[in-house]
């Protein structure tokens, strides 16, 4: 039933080969992370055992769920999706290795205390709303600033970059703005004084713009139909 999984990952990892190296950079500067929701365990874990270690999820049940089931294996989970206050605890108990989408201080602060409390260590990245689309979560370009000062303060959940949600377009070439001005947000910031170690990872690309979004700077791609096929939603909807 999975026997697509290992032959569509090899064909993503030549095309991520390929952006990076007309980008000037290395394939092994860009982690691919593979978005396994509504797909079930055996999913994963047949692209587990294509070599994929990388797997992103949105929703923190679910994702517990498989970590759970995949309890034997040595993956790394992210949350990619919308994190709410009330799941702050959970996704920084010490399950996830990153948090994609952190968009208030408060939050940031939440999951650095659940994650102390659990004595484990988490990369967190800032989602950045750039587009001020009413659909969609993230921190104004205006709030990064105190964002990043309240990082200083946060010893278990380390800030290491920025994330990216651009609006939806029909040509990959549409997104290239959008990812540029993510890549000199991060650029902005740095001049200010940001350290660069908090400015390492730039999340933005999915399954139909990640070629563009690597020859803009990803170091983060999340690619999920490109690998498992069409997901399957319940009648909650995604």
């Amino acid at each position: 039933m999975y026997e697509h999984i290992p032959r569509r990952l090899a064909a993503i990892r030549d095309r991520i080969a390929a952006a990076a190296g007309r980008s000037g950079r290395r394939a092994d500067d860009v982690r691919l992370i593979a978005v396994s929701k509504t797909h079930p365990v055996e999913a994963v874990l047949a692209a587990a055992a294509a070599g994929q270690l990388d797997f992103g999820e949105n929703k923190v049940q679910e994702a517990l769920q498989k970590i759970s089931q995949a309890a034997d294996t040595r993956l790394r989970w992210h949350l990619i999706g919308h994190l709410q206050s009330n799941k702050a605890k959970k996704a920084g108990g010490g399950a996830f290795r990153f948090v994609h989408a952190i968009d208030s201080a408060d939050l940031l602060q939440q999951v650095d205390r659940a994650a102390g409390a659990a004595g484990a260590s988490l990369e967190v990245l800032v989602q950045v709303d750039l587009a001020l689309e009413a659909t969609k979560f993230g921190a104004p370009v205006e709030a990064l600033p105190g964002l990043f000062a309240a990082a200083e303060g946060c010893p278990s959940a380390r800030l290491v970059g920025l994330m990216l949600l651009p609006p939806l377009v029909d040509d990959p070439e549409q997104a290239r703005p959008w990812f540029q001005r993510l890549r000199a947000v991060r650029d902005q910031l740095g001049a200010s004084g940001v350290p660069a170690g908090r400015l390492r990872e730039l999340s933005m690309g999915m399954s139909h713009d990640f070629e563009v979004a690597i020859e803009e700077g990803a170091t983060l791609v999340r690619v999920g139909s490109a690998i498992f096929g069409t997901r399957f939603y319940g009648p909650q909807g995604p």
